[in-house]
């Protein structure tokens, strides 16, 4: 029955090819309708070894602690879709004994193993970063929006890639940041929907500071760059969710996305218009570098370009990773920071003193505080996942090829034993604290989660967060701002990112003397 579960694809041709070259084995005088009868028969033998053999019997992380109620078809979740249950895995991290490893199964009983101790993540993110590598369905998905750059690469290929484009990094065209939105106002109504706006304004901010383009997307929002990503990033239908399922049990994942569906045609057109816009970036910029005249930048496409190291299909990867991570991610954050201070109307006014007493500024205590709070407690991208490369330890426990880890920024972020009894409150006074500015007082560095740790961290966090203060200095500064609800239940867009299924829909109203 392990043959079946590891080797599906494998038995399928064997089946096939057993009964084309065997006539003993054929059925109602039909090889067709034989391969069909013996193909279901593998496939319902499959689903009965995964949702009740498997993990009663046959797994080998029995050693990992797990939840004692478990469900033949939800696992320990109460939900029907791949989806992690952080309220769940929060209440286990703190009520079940565990070393740092709490096993457990999400729909369709496929096992997860989510990491909840400094050590364990230091081990798997830092120390053996390279035995675990992102899941090859995560690459396929996401390989088609974000192409195949520092993002997805992994191991020797991974530390070239991210060595020779770190030095773009190391710099920020801050002055860049701050006009975005100064120059825009509400409509009549004064009501906005977040995610639209700021959307358009971290990919004109990604487009200006990261590339030396600018996208124009917030003066015209029909621009095709803008209207592809809203394609792309548009939230899976309910048979989408099913499909998708269904193609991580069977493996089936690359036939999936070759089906005729509308989701498939929006992804599809959509990427290969955000790959023409970056291959034009490239070829402007190889004009522009002609020029003696022109000054050689220290943006992505000038630091790429001047090492060599990267062919110009690859460089199309690269603009395409930070196209698209860089700024729907700055995008999410804002909208949480709209939405944070909508629901703590104190920490609105007393942000919006310090910037207007102190702009243009080198530093914002408090700015900083309210940032670091927004992406600790709303962190854009609420969990990432590895799976071992190979046969392997973590905290000395064996952990072979295969096995699936969860590191949730939602559950590490929001857990009591690293922030104190006041976790899960939104409060940015605890950056505000005497050497407390970068830490917030959590007892380990790896308490803070949200760009990860080590070797894979995000290579924009520092630009992130620049970009990110900046919106909100602008955004803060000339609105105050309120939910157009704020009795309404938050509701979540699960996606590349995790957002307000809304979008954040808040009355704007700008204020004098700004």
């Amino acid at each position: 029955m392990g043959f079946i579960q590891d080797n599906f694809r494998l038995v399928y041709v064997g089946v096939a090819a057993a009964v084309y070259l065997r006539p003993e084995y054929v059925i109602f005088n039909s090889k067709l309708l034989t391969i069909i009868v013996y193909l279901t028969i593998l496939m319902l033998s499959k689903f009965a070894y995964q949702l009740t053999l498997y993990p009663a019997f046959f797994t080998p992380l029995k050693h990992i602690q797990t939840p004692r109620s478990r469900n033949w078809l939800r696992g320990n979740t109460k939900s029907i879709f791949l989806e992690t249950p952080y309220q769940l895995v929060k209440e286990w991290a703190k009520e079940m004994p565990n070393q740092g490893l709490i096993r457990y199964y999400i729909v369709m009983n496929l096992e997860r193993v989510v990491l909840t101790s400094p050590k364990a993540l230091s081990e798997l993110l830092v120390t053996k970063n390279y035995d675990f590598e992102k899941p090859k369905t995560v690459r396929q998905s996401l390989r088609r929006v974000v192409g195949d750059g520092v993002l997805l690469t992994e191991g020797d290929e991974h530390k070239l890639q991210r060595k020779n484009l770190m030095p773009a990094f190391a710099y920020r065209h801050i002055k860049n940041l701050y006009p975005i939105w100064r120059t825009e106002s509400p409509p009549d109504d004064n009501i906005i929907q977040v995610r639209t706006w700021a959307s358009r304004a971290t990919l004109d901010i990604i487009g200006v500071a990261g590339m030396d383009h600018d996208f124009d997307s917030l003066r015209n929002p029909f621009n095709k760059l803008n209207k592809s990503y809203q394609r792309i990033f548009s939230p899976l239908s309910f048979a989408n969710k099913i499909l998708f399922i269904l193609a991580t049990l069977m493996g089936t994942l690359t036939f999936i996305q070759k089906l005729p569906t509308q989701r498939n045609k929006d992804i599809e057109e959509g990427g290969e218009e955000i790959r023409n816009v970056a291959r034009q970036m490239i070829q402007e910029k190889k004009e522009k570098m002609k020029d003696p005249k022109s000054k050689t930048g220290v943006d992505i496409i000038s630091v790429a370009m001047a090492n060599g190291t990267f062919d110009d299909e690859n460089l199309v990867d690269q603009l395409m990773t930070f196209l698209g991570a860089g700024h729907e991610t700055t995008a999410t954050a804002l909208q949480w920071a709209v939405y944070a201070l909508c629901k703590n109307p104190d920490v609105q006014t007393r942000l919006r003193e310090e910037i207007r007493a102190n702009l243009p500024p080198t530093l914002l205590r408090r700015r900083k505080a309210v940032c670091n709070e927004v992406l600790r407690f709303h962190p854009s991208v609420p969990n990432t996942v590895r799976v071992a490369a190979k046969d392997t330890t973590l905290l000395g426990q064996p952990i072979p090829k295969g096995t699936f880890f969860v590191i949730s920024p939602e559950v590490i972020n929001h857990m009591e034993e690293f922030w104190g009894p006041d976790a899960d409150k939104f409060n940015p006074d605890r950056f505000m604290g005497e050497g407390r500015a970068n830490n917030g007082g959590a007892t380990s560095n790896y308490a803070f989660l949200t760009f990860i740790h080590g070797p894979r961290s995000c290579i924009g966090q520092g630009f992130a967060k620049a970009e990110l203060a900046c919106l909100l200095a602008a955004v803060v500064g000339r609105f105050q701002f309120e939910l157009k609800d704020p009795d309404a239940k938050l509701e979540l867009m699960e996606g590349a990112t995790v957002s307000p299924k809304d979008g954040v829909i808040a009355k704007f109203t700008a204020l004098e003397g700004w």
